[in-house]
């Protein structure tokens, strides 16, 4: 199994499949690559090389000290790339993994020709002047609850991320089997430090020097990141595309797969189009 040591000697676990343009998908919140098992075979098999690693401290990656922070996790990326040799890459992030690609542009620049940013946010909470995100006291009442009953709090978690009636019992079952029973969930103090990250992040300064095509994928019920930030990043990142998933919450490409693979792969196309 591939893994890339860092400087501080984490251990980051990545998938590498197919050939052609390279896709990097960056996963979410306590997940981990395995989020993107609906992606990864047909965009492989479709032409492209997808690499999926895990974010460190989640999934088989580690996070020596227990810690995670945004620095971090862009610097992992940036070793991922340089250790892979990865150009012309299409970055793909979402919901966490939108803001860890959002940190880590400036540094990948050279190295990207897009990025979709799925369920993302420049800033998870809300303040003055962007009344976008979720009340402040949210990641706090997460992190209480985390420490109180880490197991019933993941579970809720997740199931929060899907609109009521969204998935059929089918869908639920698949997701269950392929995602998260072959997932591994992170320690409670990496899943507490990503939270930070959440409370604390705010990368709304930097989305007017985005200078590449971007495509915000969002579902029209997501209530984890609404779907107001998304439309703050359309306006904010020059030429950025907005499409809206009628019906979805915060994880469409697990809910709707062939939509969400057919909206990323024309806007993929649209990229590489332009040579």
């Amino acid at each position: 199994m591939p893994f890339i040591e860092t400087v501080d000697s984490a251990r980051i676990f990545y998938e590498d499949q197919g050939g052609g343009p390279p896709l990097v998908f960056i996963h979410g919140w306590s997940m981990s690559g395995r989020a993107w098992r609906f992606q990864a075979e047909p965009f492989a098999a479709a032409g492209y090389r997808v690499i999926v690693p895990d974010l460190r401290g989640h999934g088989q990656s580690t996070a020596p000290g227990g810690q995670v922070t945004l620095q971090g996790c862009g610097d992992d990326l940036a070793t991922l790339f340089s250790e892979l040799g990865l150009s012309g890459v299409v970055l793909i992030g979402w919901s966490l993994g939108a803001l860890v690609s959002l940190a880590a542009f400036p540094r990948l620049r050279s190295s990207l020709e897009g990025m979709a940013l799925v369920g993302g946010t420049p800033r998870f909470t809300a303040t003055e002047g962007y009344p976008h995100g979720v009340a402040p006291t949210e990641p706090k009442g997460m992190g209480i609850r985390l420490r109180r009953d880490f197991q019933k709090t993941m579970g809720e978690f997740f199931r929060g991320m899907f609109a009521s009636g969204e998935l059929s019992r089918q869908q639920e079952n698949r997701i269950a089997r392929e995602i998260v029973m072959r997932g591994r969930q992170p320690d409670p103090d990496v899943a507490l430090s990503t939270l930070a990250i959440l409370a604390s992040a705010d990368l709304r300064a930097g989305l007017g020097a985005i200078d590449l095509p971007v495509m915000l994928l969002h579902g029209s019920l997501d209530t984890v990141c609404p779907v107001a930030a998304a439309r703050y990043m359309a306006e904010q990142i020059p030429g950025a595309g907005l499409e809206l998933m009628d019906g979805c919450g915060h994880a469409p490409f697990m809910s709707h797969p062939e939509e969400f693979n057919r909206r990323l792969g024309g806007f993929l196309e649209r990229v590489h189009g332009r040579h």
